[in-house]
């Protein structure tokens, strides 16, 4: 089946998670209204549909090849890119004054989820470099932007991040790649990085490498690393691009998923060093690589939207067209599988799952928006805090949902799901990807425990759970009949969250241990808090614009999500507060026998 955009189910969600009338009344999506919102969305879903669905399962089959040192990407491949950047579509973010269309990031989060649900293989690319965009556009010195922004924003160049090495994933403090200071005021970078997106390809002319080194004077650990954009063919002073530097793509890692997006081991300065330029300030690299690991973090979260969302589509396709077993209900003959009431729980499973991450994305980029464009600099303060609480959150719920969501896409297929010819299978092998890349769910998790509740001694997780609560509480004040126990359930489940936050507090300080042992169980408590309360938002703006019946769909996802998963957060929580101990008390010895 063919891949459509959500338009209906992307609209509203970006009205009441992503506060879209909010932000066009302000001022921060400046000339934008809701009818041109919808006309973007709908135009890209077209781009979708037309040029990148047809790709991906022949980008799957195909994959990429290194042939005589250069990448070959899957057939199609070139023109798709050249299409996507005829279309202005790699723009859609970035900064106008180098050719940017500086479009919010919420309406850059939905064209990402469209991409990445089209072909996710093909989607990484423009991820990344619309995330080294930014990183070069925050950190860069003013010649490095005039000469490099323009041609990555316009796509003519690509960008990649170069972090991971062979002996060093997580613990950056541990990378070996090193820096050398040379005498015209550049670097010259010898190491070997894995794992590199779009390291190496023919889609564009030049490939826009961000590397973390050591320079040799450098303090140990992460805070003697330096960022430096090291192109992969130089450019002279006229803009033209001049001789080749010293990188190379030594090979491609071969995948569970994501065949046609190539994963590269990277060498860098075979032959006496690459050229590199300094990003930020020597010893500072960290700080600025965040800047585009944290956007790419959201944007990882929304991949995991787009592939819950495909396999939710296909699956829906395979449920009206498989007839096997009576119906419950009566009659005589083989009906749609549909008809069956385990295999539409699983169906309001993943789209509800799906939604309610949709949600958390676009809530955590309307929050980044407004640390950029609101008028007073207390709000953009606080916009920048809530989008760093949410962060973590988007990335790890939404990845976790996806693998459930296309893992549910498989079973509802039955045995032709573990069959590649029905193309489920793909979305369950590309999705594993996501929980990993970026930074795991586990790391996140811990960021979210250790980093983000403390914000302002933690005030900013209590005015957040205040706030969901005020919707819990409006749920249960409307007594609509449609809306069932959503409003009971609901407060439920936030109050689980205020618990266990409350005891995290206490953790951090007391035990950190405990706190680390439970800080996966609370990260998913806080997805589902927070994506039930978004979607019962999606059903009080049906409420109030007279569509609270039984068979509005968003009444019944929200009230289905309320009263069937976020149901678990009362458990979650006691997880949190009551379970640490048996895993603060394993020891590696015990789980090794």
């Amino acid at each position: 089946m063919t891949y459509r955009a959500p338009v209906d189910d992307i609209m509203l969600a970006l009205k009441t998670a992503g506060g879209l009338p909010d932000l066009i009344e302000r001022g921060i999506a400046e000339g934008l209204d809701e009818a041109t919102v919808r006309a973007i969305v709908e135009e890209a879903g077209k781009f979708g549909t037309e040029v990148l669905d047809p790709l991906n399962v022949v980008g799957d089959r195909t994959g990429s090849r290194l042939v005589n040192g250069k990448v070959e990407t899957p057939p199609g491949w070139k023109e798709a890119y050249d299409a996507f950047v005829a279309g202005g579509w790699n723009a859609l973010p970035c900064p106008p004054e180098y050719g940017g269309q500086g479009l919010p990031q919420v309406l850059a989060t939905i064209a990402c989820e469209i991409w990445n649900s089209a072909n996710l293989s093909f989607g990484l690319c423009p991820l990344l470099t619309q995330g080294a965009v930014e990183a070069l556009n925050a950190h860069g010195s003013e010649e490095l932007k005039r000469t490099y922004l323009p041609k990555m924003i316009s796509g003519e160049w690509s960008g990649t991040m170069n972090l991971t090495e062979p002996h060093a994933g997580t613990d950056l403090g541990a990378l070996t790649t090193r820096a050398e200071r040379q005498p015209d005021g550049t670097y010259r970078i010898i190491g070997t990085k894995i794992f590199i997106t779009y390291g190496e390809h023919e889609l564009t002319k030049n490939i826009i490498h961000l590397v973390l080194a050591r320079l040799p004077d450098a303090p140990a650990g992460t805070k003697g690393i330096s960022l430096f954009l090291v192109p992969k063919w130089l450019v002279n002073p006229d803009g033209s691009l001049g001789t080749r530097n010293d990188v190379v793509c030594a090979s491609l890692e071969h995948k569970l998923g994501i065949h046609a997006s190539p994963t590269c081991v990277m060498k860098y300065g075979e032959n006496g060093g690459a050229v590199g330029y300094l990003v930020g300030e020597e010893n500072r690299g960290l700080a600025a690589m965040f800047v585009m690991m944290n956007r790419a973090r959201l944007a990882v979260g929304v991949q995991g939207v787009a592939l819950a969302e495909r396999a939710t589509q296909k699956a829906i396709a395979y449920a009206l067209e498989r007839r096997q077993g009576r119906s419950a209900r009566g009659g005589d003959g083989m009906v749609p599988i549909i008809e069956h009431p385990d295999i539409r729980r699983n169906i309001m499973t993943m789209r509800a799952l799906t939604q309610a991450a949709r949600a958390i994305c676009l809530a955590t980029a309307r929050e980044l928006d407004i640390s950029q464009w609101a008028s007073s600099e207390e709000e953009r303060n606080r916009a920048a805090a809530r989008a760093a609480l949410l962060t973590p959150v988007a990335k790890a719920f939404s990845t976790d949902i996806a693998c459930e969501v296309a893992s549910l896409g498989v079973q509802i297929h039955g045995g032709m799901g573990f069959i590649e010819e029905t193309g489920a299978a793909q979305y369950y092998r590309d999705v594993r990807i996501l929980p990993i890349y970026e930074g795991t769910n586990g790391v996140q998790a811990i960021d979210l425990v250790t980093r983000k509740l403390p914000l302002e001694n933690g005030a900013v997780v209590e005015t957040y759970i205040r706030e969901l609560a005020e919707t819990a509480a409006e749920v249960r004040a409307s007594n609509q009949p449609a809306f069932g126990r959503m409003g009971e359930r609901l407060a439920e489940a936030v109050n689980a969250l205020a618990d266990a936050s409350r005891w995290m507090g206490e953790a951090l300080r007391r035990n950190p241990e405990a706190a680390l042992a439970g800080a996966t169980p609370y990260l998913r408590l806080f997805g589902l808090a927070a994506g039930g309360i978004y979607l019962a938002r999606g059903a009080l703006a049906c409420l109030r614009e007279g569509q609270a019946g039984t068979n509005a769909l968003p009444v019944a996802l929200a009230r289905f999500f309320a009263e069937n998963l976020a149901t678990a957060a009362t458990g979650l929580s006691r997880t949190v507060t009551e379970g640490a101990e048996t895993v603060v008390d394993s020891s590696p010895e015990q789980l090794s026998a």
